[in-house]
């Protein structure tokens, strides 16, 4: 038996990759999709186990061949990607796959597998919620955060394209909500 997916996307600072690592940790024979990159590594990142990296040539040689099931271009010969390999390895194991990835490649995800594919969107409780949550990071210069703000209201305009919306105003409650969805689709 072949497994199946559940995407997650959200604005940066909703919360979303707490609820994955949560919903990691149960039992859901969940596997996480590591999604390529032509950036160098960093610190002690390691090729197939926080990304697979890949030169910017070889990363468009791949597209080419359509070897992607989404992929973007963030700047200038920097790639993010999600591999029909990678994806096909999990669920040929029979696991199922869990995505994070922002709210196109989500889309495009959906599309492609359709039925066989869950996609939960996690809202933050407002904007002004988010900016407080991404200044309290202390990791973004004020206009990093100001360009992240911008950016999540567009991919909020997204949110009625996923299969199902959590708004992650109290973590705990957000989490239950997502393993309870999560389980549901999986027995389904």
């Amino acid at each position: 038996m072949s497994g199946k997916l559940i995407i997650f996307s959200a604005p940066s600072g909703s919360g979303k990759s707490t609820i994955i690592n949560y919903l990691l940790k149960q039992d859901l024979r969940l596997c996480f999709s590591i999604s390529a990159t032509s950036r160098p590594p960093r610190g002690t990142e390691q090729h197939g186990v926080e990304y697979y990296f890949i030169s910017p040539e070889e990363f468009r040689r791949r597209i080419a061949n359509h070897d992607f099931l989404e992929h973007e271009e963030v700047y200038a010969d920097r790639f993010y990607g999600t591999l029909k390999e990678e994806v096909e390895r999990i669920l040929e194991r029979g696991d199922n796959v869990i995505f994070d990835v922002d709210v196109v490649g989500g889309c495009n995800i959906k599309e492609y597998y359709g039925e066989r594919a869950l996609s939960v969107f996690i809202c933050p409780p407002g904007i002004d919620e988010l900016r407080r949550r991404l200044e309290k990071r202390g990791t973004d210069s004020p206009e990093v955060i100001n360009s992240r703000i911008a950016k999540a209201e567009y991919e909020l305009t997204f949110a009625p394209r996923f299969d199902v919306v959590i708004t992650n105003d109290d973590l705990e409650k957000a989490q239950a909500e997502a393993l309870y969805t999560v389980k549901t689709f999986l027995q389904g």
